[in-house]
């Protein structure tokens, strides 16, 4: 259904087109008709490609001793709109309660498991038979992931192991007649990268190379993705600047210039996913897929660990769901976005390690949201959690705060318009181009951009430079979209 709709919308902008270049002299009035008809044709394209496909999911870790059951945990993600979970392994109980609710899921084979897989095809076939076939199709397994992180496990004998691991799973799927409709990879960790700074020098492990060039051959033979796992958090924890932290966050900042290719970032989400782009192109394998495997940000940590905090969480996973829903893509990977899977969709209060660890969870145990990033859908009638946080009702407008610089405010301007929102009106000729100025034309940005970010109040932060008013700051003929509506 979508694409014959979508082919009747492409079919309708031809003849707009055709009509235009046949009119002889088209007045200024019709040309500014045609010009609105395409845009909400152009708007129709996006809004169906992002309804039609899933960029969202959410790893599901088991290492707590408080997790609410599997059928609990499958009724709150049919209530949100996450399309994909990836499990750490194969928990049966699991599997089977995400039976037909249509979410993808990704199991795994633990790191233990490699040994015997490569070494015995009828492994392999076990494997699939004891944690595949019993579920599917009715479970709809999409991936099946081989270790994690093995690559730089420094275990020269698991690495080995690794590659002829995932080709006897693969002629197990095949033998199983699933061979397509499962794909299989091993999710790496961002520091496989010798060099991932700046985007376009991104380069694998030299010593790495002859081993990852023969998974990447195995990944395109299949149609597989390579999964990886970009933490612009980690990268804020050896950088700690308040212009590293905007840059993470996907806030306000005035970019960073690739200086390789000229290409400004204005976060490091997309400066990571790019430099792997740009390892997998050193080697010959641009057209391997790329799936993040993990991202996330923790809600709270321990007193040396910079950046953890409920606001920074919710501010990442917010603004990354929005950027992606956006369909913007990266610079080198334009108008698409990479399947992404958030880290995590509860605490795990028995990891190891720091306290972040602990605090990754987008969801609490008695199904209430740790914050709201717009995940919920509207439409349905969410469970009733025991302690329910509401979401935001914040309406109005966007605008600068009092006493804000030029500079934060073209910063402002600058990551607005960077964001996929329609800045045309204060292009010269635009309604909102005059006053030509910075403060004009940043806060008309700024508010399209909050409109545009289902009005959550953290799109109106830009990094404590902009606050939500009821006046509206409409003038003349340039309208600032907001209010109720």
């Amino acid at each position: 259904m979508a694409t014959l709709t979508l082919t009747h919308v492409l079919f309708v902008s031809l003849l707009l087109l055709q009509a235009l270049h046949f009119s002889s002299k088209p007045s200024l009035k019709t040309v500014s008709f045609f010009h609105v008809v395409l845009q909400l044709i152009i708007n129709s394209i996006k809004f169906s490609l992002a309804g039609s496909q899933s960029f969202v999911g959410v790893n599901y870790g088991q290492l707590a001793d408080n997790l609410p059951p599997p059928e609990s945990t499958a009724k709150l993600l049919q209530s949100t709109s996450i399309q994909k979970v990836r499990l750490y392994g194969a928990d049966p109980a699991i599997i089977r309660a995400l039976a037909n609710t249509g979410i993808g899921i990704v199991i795994g084979a633990g790191n233990g498991d490699i040994p015997a897989l490569a070494a015995d095809p009828n492994a392999a076939a076990q494997w699939v038979n004891s944690n595949v076939l019993p579920f599917y199709p009715a479970s709809k397994i999409i991936l099946i992931t081989v270790g994690n992180e093995v690559m730089i496990s420094n275990d020269p004998n698991l690495i080995s192991q690794l590659l002829p691991a995932m080709r006897n799973l693969q002629n197990a799927l095949n033998s199983a007649s699933l061979g397509g409709k499962i794909k299989v990879s091993t999710v790496h960790a961002m520091s496989v990268l010798a060099q991932s700074d700046p985007p376009s020098s991104g380069l694998f492990i030299p010593g790495l190379q002859d081993t990852m060039r023969g998974l990447l051959q195995f990944l395109k033979d299949t149609g597989s993705p390579f999964t990886i796992n970009p933490y612009p958090f980690f990268a804020y924890q050896s950088d700690s600047r308040p212009e590293t932290l905007a840059f993470c966050l996907f806030q306000p900042n005035s970019g960073r210039v690739d200086s390789g290719t000229g290409i400004k970032y204005m976060n490091m989400f997309d400066a990571q996913v790019d430099a792997v782009h740009s390892a997998l192109n050193a080697m010959g394998f641009k057209d391997v897929e790329i799936v993040v495997a993990e991202t996330g940000w923790p809600s709270r940590g321990d007193p040396n660990e910079v950046g953890t905090s409920v606001e920074n969480a919710k501010a990442y996973n917010g603004n990354l769901i929005n950027h992606l829903r956006s369909l913007v893509g990266t610079p080198l990977m334009p108008g698409k976005s990479v399947d992404t899977y958030l880290f995590a969709l509860y605490d795990e209060n028995q990891k190891s390690g720091p306290a972040s660890e602990r605090a990754f969870g987008l969801f609490k145990p008695d199904l209430s949201a740790t914050y709201d990033v717009g995940l919920s859908k509207t439409s349905q009638t969410p469970i009733t959690p025991l302690t329910p946080s509401p979401k935001p009702t914040a309406t109005g407008w966007c605008v600068p705060k009092a006493g804000v610089s030029d500079a934060q405010l073209q910063a402002s301007l600058d990551y607005a318009c960077s964001q996929g929102i329609d800045c045309s009106s204060i292009q010269p000729g635009g309604a909102c181009f005059e006053p030509n100025n910075v403060a004009s034309h940043a806060a008309f940005a700024m508010n399209l951009y909050y409109q545009k970010s289902q009005k959550n109040p953290w799109n109106c932060d830009f990094t404590q430079t902009a606050t939500l008013t009821s006046q509206n700051p409409s003038y003349n003929g340039c309208v600032y979209p907001g209010g109720n509506t």
